[in-house]
């Protein structure tokens, strides 16, 4: 038997344990803002939701319920500004990771074809390439530099992770046009699109970008960040309904169900907006917080108009800020895990709670 994991890096998270032990071994604990996990509550009006569905004793539908499909395209038309879709254009997923790793192989890539991602990124999308056969492809700068030759994907993604980067409308609608010329997907991953600071983030659906045509573009969403719902596993794909239509097909075979009473609460999420505008304001000050605490320490923050983190240096190798916060019981990523660009810096989350966010604008500001 082939050894799949063979194809793929080592898993970065594992390297930074060392650093985790002498954080915890702080005397007031350590500060873990090392991974972007929701801390905070799910909201009321999603449990009750969730806990409404709980007797499912039948087997979901891939597609989702037309209550689910419905809120999809709703919160698609409101937040996005995309128009004329319709139950075609949308698909639940199994948390945006699942569909990251999985969406070349499900798309039928492998041998000979390239998989482009800009550089630092999500570790995923290059995994999701390797998983697959295909070739990875980073790329700096505009996509548009790249060679089409084999070229069948393309991930954008703003708000970036990790540096918080927001590609403007202009820049998305000339990527658009230049993968609808060349025949290339383009998928963009806007998990952090209701999270702009500095900034408004724009969708790839937007007419304006789009030309008022999904052809050729999926946009990747997740609850997990603006609603707290990362242990629920909900995600969702709006855009070409030739493209999603593939992959319900490639996902019934599979069984790539999300879960009933998870789609409940997803449609009970994605009709309230109020919790969404109360999660951000938690956000925007431990943000506020812990930027100005990086600053008075000598850091430097680029990008990180949008998001849930900062995009932070001092200028120097970044498993050295690592091991300098580590010390305080500071825990962060460095930027080596999004690739070779982000040798020296260092992701800082602000996704742990107010307390824990105190503590660290205290370590940080002595």
């Amino acid at each position: 038997m082939s050894s799949v994991s063979a194809r793929l890096p080592v898993f970065p998270w594992d390297r930074l344990e060392p650093y985790k032990a002498i954080a915890a071994a702080h005397a007031d604990g350590i500060v873990d803002l090392s991974v972007g996990t929701p801390v905070d509550p799910v909201p009321e009006s999603v449990r009750r939701a969730l806990a409404a569905a709980a007797d499912s004793p039948g087997y979901p539908t891939v597609w989702g319920t037309p209550a689910l499909r419905d809120a999809l395209v709703g919160w698609c038309e409101r937040r996005t500004g995309a128009a004329g879709l319709g139950h075609g254009n949308v698909l639940p997923v199994i948390g945006s990771k699942e569909l990251v790793a999985s969406l070349p192989a499900q798309l039928g890539l492998g041998a000979g074809d390239r998989v482009a991602f800009p550089e630092p990124a999500y570790p995923t999308y290059e995994v999701g390439a390797r998983l697959a056969g295909a070739e990875p492809v980073p790329y700096h700068g505009a996509p548009t530099a790249l060679d089409p030759t084999g070229l069948r994907l393309l991930w954008l993604n703003s708000p970036s992770n990790p540096t918080g980067r927001v590609l403007g409308a202009a820049e998305l609608r000339e990527v658009v046009a230049w993968a609808r010329a060349h025949g290339v997907l383009v998928v963009s991953d806007e998990c952090y699109l209701e999270l702009g600071w500095e900034t408004e983030p724009v969708s790839v659906l937007r007419p304006d970008v789009c030309g008022g045509s999904t052809e050729g573009l999926v946009a990747v969403h997740s609850l997990s960040k603006r609603s707290n719902l990362a242990g629920y596993r909900a995600a969702f794909l709006a855009g070409d309904a030739a493209v999603l239509g593939e992959l319900l097909a490639v996902r019934k075979h599979a069984g790539m169900m999300m879960p009933a009473p998870v789609q409940a609460a997803m449609a009970a999420a994605l009709g309230d907006d109020a919790h969404v505008a109360e999660q951000r304001e938690r956000y925007a000050a431990r943000r506020a917080g812990l930027r100005d605490a990086l600053v008075s320490r000598g850091f430097r923050i680029e990008h990180s108009e949008a998001s849930l983190y900062l995009w932070a240096t001092r200028d120097e190798p970044c498993w050295d800020t690592v091991a300098d916060l580590g010390k305080q019981g500071v825990l962060v990523a460095p930027g080596e895990f999004y690739g070779p660009a982000g040798a020296r810096f260092v992701r800082v989350a602000f996704t742990a709670t107010d307390e824990r966010v105190a503590a660290a604008v205290r370590r940080l500001t002595v």
